[in-house]
């Protein structure tokens, strides 16, 4: 049995939306045994709280959006994919916004920035979700499942037939060093044709060069860090993705999966493990 763990101490960050484009300043606070993690509004009335669980999902266009009670905050993914990979159980997040600050597009400034803080075993056990049996969501041509495994793994494929990408292919068991060497500096990918769709529906509007990996036709307009970038990407969401069912020991399995059939899962293990 493991114990339930917190942040050490309070952490903040400030950057801008990646979709709003708002300057938005979090802060990451220690939390109670068994409180989850839980989005605190500090910029509205009452200090409206949304608990990070996949029953609160509303949206997953672009990015996956949670709510109570008619309050938001969207774009968690990357923010909860570092927690999840550093198996924190409970934390407040206080934000004075609608979303998180992108930083790099990656997941990695919230990764520093929780091991830059600490983190605290608490005193109760951890409710771990271990995989029992399969759970599979599928669509088409594309799916997302978890299998039981002794431990945190990921195996992704992507297909893309644009000529720089094709199909990639990662598996990563995920532990600390792997998370964070691997996984958590791949950033954002976005095609440079859709750019213009996006603001249009009042969407990126807080994406950069530096914040956004973009290709068009002809090729990258920024360095990519890793050749598969967009694959390991895919990883670090659906780890994102799933923490919203809680900390989970299985193996996933994903091909062409993006936030809405990440959700779906989500949401089938929470139900079943209720």
């Amino acid at each position: 049995m493991q114990y339930q763990t917190t942040i050490a101490k309070d952490v903040t960050y400030t950057g801008n939306g990646l979709h709003s484009g708002r300057k938005v300043t979090i802060t990451l606070k220690p939390a109670p045994v068994d409180t989850g993690i839980v989005f605190i509004r500090v910029d509205l009335d009452g200090l409206p709280r949304i608990a990070a669980i996949s029953d609160n999902v509303t949206s997953t266009i672009r990015a996956t959006t949670i709510a109570e009670n008619d309050v938001k905050v969207f774009t968690i993914e990357h923010l909860l994919s570092a927690l999840h990979a550093a198996r924190i159980d409970n934390s407040f997040i206080e934000i004075n916004a609608e979303e998180p600050p992108v930083g790099d597009g990656s997941a990695l400034i919230f990764f520093d920035l929780i091991h830059k803080t600490g983190i605290k075993e608490q005193s109760a056990y951890r409710k771990e979700i271990i995989i029992d049996k399969v759970y599979r969501i599928d669509d088409d041509k594309r799916f997302v499942m978890v299998l039981p495994y002794d431990g945190f793994r990921v195996s992704f494929t992507s297909i893309n037939p644009h000529r720089l990408i094709g199909t990639q292919y990662v598996d990563f068991t995920i532990d600390t060093l792997t998370y964070q060497q691997e996984i958590a500096p791949a950033r954002t990918i976005a095609y440079e044709k859709e750019v213009a769709e996006l603001e249009k529906m009042g969407l990126g509007l807080g994406g950069t060069l530096e914040n956004v990996i973009v290709y068009n036709d002809e090729g990258w307009l920024n360095k990519l860090r890793y050749e598969d970038e967009l694959v390991r990407h895919k990883v670090l969401d659906v780890i994102g993705d799933l923490r919203l069912a809680g900390i989970i020991r299985g193996h996933v399995i994903a091909v062409q999966s993006g936030h809405a059939l990440n959700a779906r899962l989500a949401k089938k293990i929470t139900a079943a493990f209720k």
